[in-house]
C-alpha cells in the first residue's frame, strides 16, 4: 500500500504525531510507502509548522519509505499573482519533492493568485494535493461553491496541472442531493451520483484523495454504492489516511482489505487505489 496522506505534527494533541511515531503507524497498518505533507504553511491552518525543509530532512533518513510532498502558499513572493514559483518548485522537486500539499490557503480556488501557482506546478510537473473547503473565514482549505464551477474552471484553464482532492466540500459533491446545509461536513445516506463523478468522468487531470473521514465517509455511507465508485473510477483515485496525531482509528485499511477478500472490488481496482495510481501520478519507482 501506498498511502498519499500523512503529517507529521510536533505540537497539536498532548501526545505529539512524530517521525518515528509515524513510521510505526504506518507499519502497523501493512502500509509500504507513505507520502508526508507539509503542514502550517498557510496562516489559515492552526497546527504546528512543520514545512518542506522538515519534511525533506525526514525523506532523507527513510528515503525508501517516505515520498516527500513540499508545500507553498499563493501569497508567497509578494501577494500577487504573477509570482514566478517555477524557481523554487524546481530546486524542491530536485531533492526529491513529487508533489505539492496539501493546498490549505483560505482563498476561492480560482483565485488569480492560486491560478499561478497551479499553472507552476504543472510546468514543472508536480501534482497539486488541496483541501477543499465550503466557505471564506474560519477554516482552512481552498473554497469553491456548490457544483464545484471554480474548480472546474482551473481544470480546464490548467490542462498541464494534475490536480488531487481532498476534504468535506469536494467529497460531499459525490451526491446530486449535497445542499449548503451538508457541503462542508459528512452527508450521510443514499448517493445520487452527483457532480464529482461528472468532473471525474470529463477531466483527465482530476484525481481524488480518500483520506480522512470526508474521503471514508463519501464511499461508506451508501453501502450499495461505494465500492461501484471505486470499480468505475479505479484510475483516478488515491488510497489515503490522512494519519496526524497518535493512535488514531483509519477504517479505510480494513475497508480495502475486506472488499477484496470478499471480492467486492477487484484485485486491479484494488492495486491500481492502494498503489499503481500513485506510482503513474507521482512519477515513483514501482
Amino acid at each position: 500500500m501506498i498511502d498519499c496522506h500523512t503529517h507529521i505534527i510536533a505540537a497539536w494533541h498532548s501526545e505529539p504525531l512524530t517521525e518515528d511515531k509515524l513510521l510505526k503507524a504506518v507499519d502497523a497498518l501493512g502500509i509500504e510507502r507513505f507520502v508526508i505533507l507539509p503542514i502550517g504553511v498557510s496562516p489559515e491552518t492552526p497546527y504546528a509548522y512543520f514545512g518542506t525543509e522538515d519534511v525533506l530532512e525526514a525523506y532523507n533518513r527513510h528515503p525508501d519509505r517516505i515520498i516527500p510532498f513540499c508545500s507553498l502558499d499563493p501569497r508567497n513572493g509578494y501577494n500577487s499573482p504573477n509570482t514566478d514559483f517555477s524557481w523554487i518548485l524546481r530546486k524542491y522537486k530536485e531533492l526529491g519533492c513529487k508533489g505539492l500539499g496539501e493546498l490549505t490557503a483560505n482563498l476561492y480556488f480560482d483565485d488569480p493568485r492560486c491560478e499561478n501557482l497551479f499553472n507552476h506546478c504543472g510546468m514543472v510537473g508536480l501534482p497539486v494535493l488541496f483541501h477543499l473547503a465550503e466557505r471564506i473565514g474560519g477554516t482552512y482549505g481552498l473554497v469553491d461553491d456548490a457544483g464545484l464551477p471554480r474548480l472546474e474552471r482551473c481544470l480546464r484553464e490548467c490542462p498541464n496541472t494534475i490536480f488531487i482532492g481532498h476534504g468535506p466540500a469536494f467529497w460531499s459533491e459525490i451526491s446530486l442531493d449535497v445542499d449548503d446545509a451538508t457541503r462542508g461536513g459528512y452527508p450521510k445516506g443514499q448517493i445520487i451520483p452527483g457532480r464529482l463523478q461528472q468532473l471525474l468522468r470529463e477531466y483527465p487531470n482530476l484525481y481524488g484523495d480518500l483520506s480522512a473521514d470526508s474521503g471514508f465517509n463519501a464511499i461508506t455511507r451508501d453501502p450499495d454504492y461505494g465500492y461501484k465508485f471505486l470499480e468505475e473510477f479505479q484510475d483516478k483515485l488515491l488510497f489515503g489516511t490522512d494519519l496526524c496525531s497518535v493512535g488514531q482509528v483509519v477504517p479505510i485499511v480494513g475497508y480495502f482489505r475486506q472488499g477484496l477478500e470478499e471480492g467486492k472490488i477487484s484485485k486491479a481496482t484494488y492495486d491500481m487505489i492502494t498503489e499503481q495510481n500513485a506510482i503513474r501520478i507521482l512519477c515513483l519507482e514501482g
